[in-house]
């Protein structure tokens, strides 16, 4: 029973054994199946792809008021926003700005109004007592001017010495006279002057108040001209929606494209950007209607390269416009733009996997038969699957796309 038992344990093992070997034996030729690929003669297009977004080329563009500015408010939110898509006329409804902070300026300037308006009021009594007390100090030294002349009068029989006393009196209350009058046309000036001042804040007051009023008459924003809203967008490309601030330096709310003309803006990477230029054709397809494919051309290339969101690497804007005009195309819609940078007629071409370099030297590993031989090559323009030969290959050969295990040890054939 016991040696039973024993047989049966070593027959599980060499199974168990057979089995594993059998595993590893299929997985390490599965891990060196080869994989190959034929060398092609004929058009070689080179294309650089992108992902990009429609747009209208041209846009009635819907602002928050001028009049935020002139009022020194900064920025916004948007309280509420008819959905994106919506069809409107002249004069619809588009939205509205949130009135908190105007409303909360307008009870300050409200407030600041009546100050003015009692500063005014005041000044202008204050003034109007200090007038009436000057002019009647100038008439009493008016009536002792007429009384000192009288005397004067009357005293040319007296001794010369009351005549000259009499004299001086007059003098004096000539002089005094003058001065009162020059102090007088002083003191109507000032009051002018001070009257001029409370005025000019009193209107800047009342100016405040009323720019504060149109405002808030403005916040309610309509449709300039019948067309689709479309949001506009941040910065950083996310859409403006209800809870959104805008700035006066970017007063943009949403906009009516015009669908007649549309485009695409695409960016792409600072490796490919040079094999683009304006004209060049591009196919666009489109993600939601992946059996409809547009045509377009390249209108504009930026300059200056640009840090995306979510990529890690420099990118250009390149505007395409779209030559089909079609009912069903809206703005935002997503494409995938290939542009047509190139084009080689009759050329040797191979995919990018089987090109190898080593030591400097560039090569295939070619297939003939049941052996394998290194052969140099000289390439030319690549896209984004496969790279021309210019020289090595005639175009029927069968290269490998996975490196042997014995690559140095193949011969090597030279151009």
């Amino acid at each position: 029973m016991k040696n039973r038992k024993t047989r049966i344990i070593l027959g599980v093992v060499l199974l168990a054994g057979i089995a594993a070997a059998l595993y590893f034996s299929l997985s390490k030729k599965e891990t060196g199946k080869e994989l190959t690929a034929r060398a092609q003669k004929g058009t070689f297009v080179v294309e650089v792809s992108g992902s990009g977004e429609l747009r209208a080329t041209n846009e009635t563009e819907i602002r928050a008021p001028e009049a935020l500015r002139n009022n020194n408010i900064y920025q916004i939110k948007i309280s509420d926003l008819v959905p994106e898509g919506s069809r409107v006329k002249s004069g619809d409804y588009i939205g509205k700005l949130d009135p908190t902070e105007i409303q909360n300026k307008l009870n300050e300037e409200m407030l600041n109004l009546q100050k003015r308006e009692a500063e005014f009021k005041q000044t202008q009594l204050d003034t109007t007592l200090s007038m009436r007390e000057a002019r009647d100090e100038l008439q009493n030294y008016q009536f002792q001017l007429k009384e000192k002349r009288l005397i004067m009068e009357q005293s040319k029989y007296e001794a010369p010495a009351v005549i000259q006393q009499t004299q001086l009196d007059l003098e004096r209350t000539q002089d005094a006279y003058n001065q009162k009058k020059t102090n007088y046309v002083t003191k109507q000036e000032q009051a002018r002057t001070k009257m001029a001042i409370v005025n000019s804040e009193l209107q800047k007051a009342q100016n405040k108040v009323q720019g504060l009023m149109a405002v808030l008459q403005q916040l309610v924003i309509t449709a300039p001209e019948d067309g689709m809203v479309i949001y506009a967008r941040e910065w950083d490309g996310k859409k403006r929606t209800v809870g959104a601030s805008i700035n006066i330096w970017d007063p943009q709310v949403a906009a009516l494209p015009d669908l007649s003309q549309l485009e695409t803006v695409t960016y792409i990477n600072e490796i490919d950007i040079s094999k683009v230029k304006t004209k060049q054709k591009v196919r666009i397809g489109l993600d939601a209607a992946p059996d409809k494919m547009l045509t377009g051309e390249v209108v504009s290339v930026a300059n200056i390269g640009e840090q995306r969101p979510n990529s890690d690497s420099k990118v250009f804007e390149v505007i395409i416009s779209v030559n089909e005009k079609d009912s069903t195309l809206r703005p935002s819609m997503t494409t995938s733009c290939k542009i047509n940078c190139s084009t080689y007629e009759n050329v040797v071409f191979v995919p990018l996997e089987s090109v190898r370099t080593i030591d400097k030297q560039t090569f295939v590993v070619v297939k003939d038969g049941a052996s394998y031989y290194r052969q140099q090559v000289q390439t030319g323009a690549t896209n984004d699957t496969h790279i021309i030969i210019l020289k090595g290959l005639s175009g029927e050969e069968t290269v490998l796309l996975t490196e042997p295990e014995d690559m140095d040890k193949l011969p090597v054939k030279t151009i």
